[in-house]
């Protein structure tokens, strides 16, 4: 037992906890906090930004590019309401993010007076948004409930998570006990039945796929063996990219895996929501739990996911335990491949002849993937790149696509960026934006500029929401309303702001700017030039009646 405040404890538990960075915008209720974090800036950085939405998404790429725990911190009400997208985003992708905040003086919670940034119950909102979220009571406890908030974030299905704490409590001396780095909460065993049952199942099955999300990334070697044992093609859509990577044999995006679809009769889900199979390639608004003529095979550590599909085979575990058990399994039973590696390889091949009439997206996304290193990372967006993305830019490591999964939150991308960024800081990161996102936390090139983050932003500028312009062309008569906008010069907004700006009409003009933006190792903006409803819609390939 020592004699300390709550600021000081979460500090050094934070430390404790390999936490390296808080992305944090200082505010009356957190200033006990940041001036723990001030004395200790030897240990732990602070990253500032210029709006709780820049913040928090941030914190999210940092998580999600790395699988370690992003922290933020903002003031309670206005300043936490602004993150809630952040935080739906960290959510719906099962991201490790905690979001550290305060709340009115103790004198005063629960009275409804009216005090600065009080909202009516800031701690049931957090909870519907997170996994996990909790108000520190007494700051005694402040330790084991900062343990507790990093064990939910980071074990099991992973997700944010949120403490908070009253304005007087930060900074107010008592006795508590610091406590060790959190412990991780054990992943469920593998349940022996479940793989006999799998391996008798695959034993007979002709046409197995394989498909991963978010929840298998860190299993890409269990998962590569198992789809070499099986000979079967790995297919993902957006936070599973790149587990079994698009240059490996078995690794398929999701156009040329439709291909092999209907032959299919063993489906494989890892670590997934199996969106694809059961909302993409089926009716999207009519979610049916049965696809006829398939069994399903699902590996995932969150039990209730095992609910929401009819499973042959339900197998609750850690993808990486839950594979490699699968493996050793298929092995001992000498269970056979498919036979099937020529089949896949001229679906891809195919796939990739057909993807390429979607333009210019396509040959712009190559010029990106042309220059990006591999281990590099792209952030997408909600645009339409980012959207032809999913089928149209080669993925090649774990991690390195960075995406906001089914949220689609417009505006993620940038801010985003600059958290993988920072959390890769040797590594190549590239930003595709279109220019109504980018708008949505533009305030941000600021932090870039400030803090020198060397992310590539590539605009592409067609002066509208151009999926939205599409669909009120082709589905409503041509109503526009609300979809064409009105820009800055986004080239001078860069530089306005300290940042190499550059513009380009063409794949062929972006390909020497892209190389030099990567070059300067300093943050660039790159404007891409479109008409307004240039661009073929990218949504052939992604949902399949």
């Amino acid at each position: 037992m020592r004699q300390m405040n709550a600021s000081i404890a979460i500090v050094e538990g934070l430390i404790n906890n390999d936490v390296d960075t808080v992305f944090g915008l200082p505010g009356a209720q957190m200033y006990d906090l940041f001036d723990a974090l001030y004395e200790k800036s030897d240990d732990i950085r602070v990253i500032g930004a210029r709006h709780e939405q820049g913040l928090a998404y941030m914190a999210y790429g940092y998580a999600k590019s790395t699988g370690r725990l992003g922290v933020f911190s903002p003031v309670p009400g206005p300043g936490v309401l602004n993150t809630t997208a952040a935080l739906c985003t960290a959510y719906g992708t099962c991201t490790p993010v905690l979001c550290l905040t305060g709340e009115v003086p103790t004198s005063f919670k629960g009275s409804g007076r009216g005090h600065l940034h009080e909202l009516p119950d800031q701690l049931a909102i957090l909870k519907g948004l997170t996994k996990w979220a909790a108000h520190v009571d007494d700051p005694a406890h402040t330790p084991a409930l900062l343990n507790e908030a990093i064990s939910q974030a980071t074990s099991g299905r992973q997700g944010p998570v949120s403490l908070q704490l009253c304005w007087d409590d930060f900074g107010r001396p008592t006795e508590m006990a610091a406590l060790p780095a959190a412990p991780v909460i054990l992943p469920p065993v593998v349940n022996a039945d479940e793989i006999d049952r799998a391996v008798k199942l695959l034993k007979d099955a002709k046409a197995p796929m394989i498909f991963v999300g978010g929840g298998a990334q860190h299993a890409s070697d269990e998962v590569q063996a198992l789809a070499d044992r099986l000979e079967a093609p790995v297919v993902a859509f957006r936070s599973g990219r790149g587990i079994v990577g698009d240059d490996q044999e078995m690794g398929l995006n999701i156009a040329a895996a439709y291909k092999l679809w209907p032959e299919t009769d063993v489906v494989i889900g890892i670590g997934s929501r199996l969106e694809i199979p059961y909302m993409r390639w089926g009716s999207f608004m009519e979610y049916k739990r049965r696809l006829p003529g398939k069994k399903l095979v699902r590996l995932d550590i969150d039990a209730l996911e095992m609910d929401r599909l009819d499973n042959d085979v339900a197998l609750l575990a850690d993808a990486k335990d839950g594979a490699s058990a699968l493996v050793l399994a298929l092995t001992r039973a000498s269970v056979s491949g498919s036979g099937r590696r020529e089949k896949i390889a001229a679906a891809k091949a195919a796939s990739h002849h057909e993807v390429q009439e979607i333009q210019p997206q396509l040959d712009y996304l190559k010029v990106i993937r042309d220059i990006l290193p591999r281990d590099g990372f792209l952030v997408d967006e909600v645009c339409q790149a980012g959207f032809a993305a999913a089928y149209g830019f080669p993925v090649y490591a774990p991690r390195t696509f960075v995406s906001c999964g089914y949220q689609g939150n417009l505006g993620f991308g940038f801010p985003t960026a600059l958290g993988v960024k920072i959390a890769n800081p040797n590594k190549a990161v590239i930003s595709i934006n279109g220019d109504g996102g980018f708008m949505f936390c533009a305030s941000e090139l600021a932090t870039a500029a400030q803090y020198n983050i060397p992310v590539v932003i590539i605009i592409f500028n067609n002066s509208s929401y151009g999926n939205v312009r599409r669909d009120q062309k082709m589905q409503y008569n041509g109503h526009l309303i609300g979809s064409d906008l009105n820009n800055p010069d986004f080239v001078k907004l860069a530089e306005s702001f300290g940042i190499a700006g550059y513009r380009a009409d063409s794949p062929q003009q972006m390909k020497p700017v892209l190389e030099k933006a990567i070059a300067l190792n300093e943050p660039v903006l790159i404007e891409v030039m479109q008409d307004r409803g240039a661009g073929s819609s990218p949504w052939k390939f992604l949902i399949k009646q």
